[in-house]
């Protein structure tokens, strides 16, 4: 008579056959993570702790972080960036919020969809373009200085470029479409019901908004301002062309490094310290808000 496996023997044949497949499953995205994130990392952080004591000769050292302290222009650029980039994120979210609310709520059918493709349209060219557009628009021989002068609001063309309120408007441009998403996402989930409800019990629009939507929209909320807040400190192009070389950002600071002087070892200090800044920042977010980092990505 033929012989019957066991639940437990078919479970342990099954078994490694199982993981074989998901580590084949995982083996791309795991290649992708260790070869363009991991390494290239742990290479910066040797990098940013070594000094050049003579050409092809170096020593462990903390040189470069001490460079950053003890020079002003980088940690005031630093804290111009990490607060340019606060601000970007919070104005970012008070345009896109009422957008958000008009897709996934007041609007149906073809209506949503245009909505949406509009939100699409400005990310089908790429963020050089898009930079460059800016350019053309404010640039003192541009579209708008022009208009201005035509409506008699101004005498004669006014240079709009190299401007914080130009680096803001880019950054914002740049950044909605990932603001608003998560935004859609988290409001769409939120029942008619109990804001009818909430109507209902005498409640009006703004404390409707504070207890009822604003909480449950927080995960998409914070989703977005992590997605744009890093997105933002991280943004090289637009800082650089909207704001020119008075722009003082950071990440400027590091291809400057890089790139112009050839100090990898300066450059990659200052990566770190940006990517410290971000990290940082994210954490404190997650903690007033008192949400986990991974509930709050599945937004995203």
């Amino acid at each position: 008579m033929p012989t019957e496996l066991s639940p437990s023997g078919t479970g342990a044949a099954v078994a490694p056959q199982a993981r074989l497949m998901l580590l084949l499953l995982l083996a791309p995205a795991l290649l992708w993570l260790v070869g363009l994130i991991v390494l290239p990392h742990v290479d910066l952080a040797v990098l940013s702790l070594r000094e050049r004591i003579a050409p092809r000769q170096y020593a462990p050292s903390l040189a470069q972080y001490r460079t950053f302290i003890e020079e002003p222009l980088y940690w005031h650029t630093f804290v111009r960036t990490a607060l340019m980039s606060i601000f970007a994120t919070l104005l970012t979210l008070l345009l896109a919020f009422p957008v958000a609310w008009t897709i996934a709520k007041l609007v149906r059918g073809r209506v949503k969809s245009l909505l949406l493709v509009l939100c699409l349209i400005p990310f089908w060219v790429s963020e050089t373009v898009r930079t460059l557009g800016w350019m053309i628009l404010l640039r003192e021989s541009g579209v708008l200085p022009a208009l201005l002068v035509q409506l008699g609001i101004t005498r004669v063309p006014v240079e709009m470029l190299y401007r914080d309120a130009t680096i803001l408007v880019g950054l914002v441009y740049t950044s909605m479409l990932f603001m608003v998403v998560p935004l859609i996402s988290a409001l769409e989930s939120l029942d008619d019901a109990l804001i009818e409800a909430a109507y209902d019990l005498g409640g009006n629009g703004p404390s409707i908004l504070r207890q009822i939507v604003i909480p449950h929209a927080a995960p998409g909320i914070l989703a977005g301002c992590i997605v744009v807040f890093m997105l933002t400190l991280g943004n090289y192009l637009t800082p650089t062309l909207l704001g020119g070389k008075n722009s003082l950002w950071f990440t400027e600071q590091i291809y400057t490094q890089f790139i112009t002087r050839f100090n990898w070892e300066q450059g990659a200090a200052f990566g770190f310290l940006l990517l410290g800044l971000s990290t940082a920042i994210v954490w404190l977010g997650l903690k007033l808000t008192g949400q986990k980092f991974g509930e709050v990505m599945q937004r995203s």
